[in-house]
């Protein structure tokens, strides 16, 4: 996996008038985590932008700090838009520590076709990410899950199906369905029935009943 880097100067605007720096193309951004103080930056928003779809949660992130030397490994923990228009507002990056363990979510991409498909069935994906524990460096950008194995209606993929490196630990329930085909629905047939053939009907169980 490419290593991603960003730049970040520090930031002396905050408070309401960090709209005056949107308005310029810069964005906020709080690094915080063990061992350092929060420190308010500041980061070029176009940078920020393509930079996020490329990294999620779970992807680490070499982050340099103008006037500052040594590496901070990142991950993103929160990001704020505009809820109306999704317009990128303000990122939390948390600073990790490379020698320790963390947990991530990271995604399942399903791989592959599903021949039961072919029968008029459905793929179905219930569970959309795993969650696990490994050092930063190890965490996976996905996780792949092949269903070219499903090949009728009785079968599914669970966790435990995944494979994982060994150097990574799942945290998810081994149990947990991850997809399956469901077969197509039956409808079920109807009949028009006419009043009058109603009302026959209804004569006839009188008279059976008379007699």
């Amino acid at each position: 996996m490419e290593e991603q880097t960003l730049s970040l100067s520090q930031r002396t605007v905050t408070g309401k008038k960090v709209k005056q720096l949107r308005r310029q193309g810069i964005l906020p951004v709080h690094m915080y985590g063990r061992g350092i103080d929060s420190m308010s930056l500041q980061g070029v928003a176009g940078d920020l932008r393509r930079l996020l779809p490329r990294i999620g949660t779970n992807i680490p992130v070499s982050v340099q700090v103008e006037g500052n030397e040594g590496e901070n490994v990142c991950f993103v923990r929160d990001v704020q838009r505009h809820p109306v228009t999704e317009d990128l507002l303000h990122i939390d990056f948390i600073r990790v520590d490379v020698t320790q363990t963390i947990s991530a979510e990271v995604p399942i991409a399903l791989i592959g076709s599903a021949p039961a498909t072919q029968q008029g069935g459905t793929l179905l994906q219930p569970l959309t990410s795993l969650l696990v524990e490994a050092l930063p460096m190890n965490i996976p950008a996905t996780v792949e899950a092949d269903v070219s194995g499903l090949d009728d209606f009785e079968k599914s993929i669970i966790v435990r199906d995944i494979p994982i490196a060994d150097n990574v630990t799942v945290l998810t329930d081994r149990d947990e369905f991850v997809a399956r085909v469901i077969p197509p629905r039956v409808e079920t047939e109807t009949f028009d029935v006419s009043d009058e053939e109603l009302d026959e009907e209804a004569t006839e169980e009188e008279e059976g009943a008379e007699e």
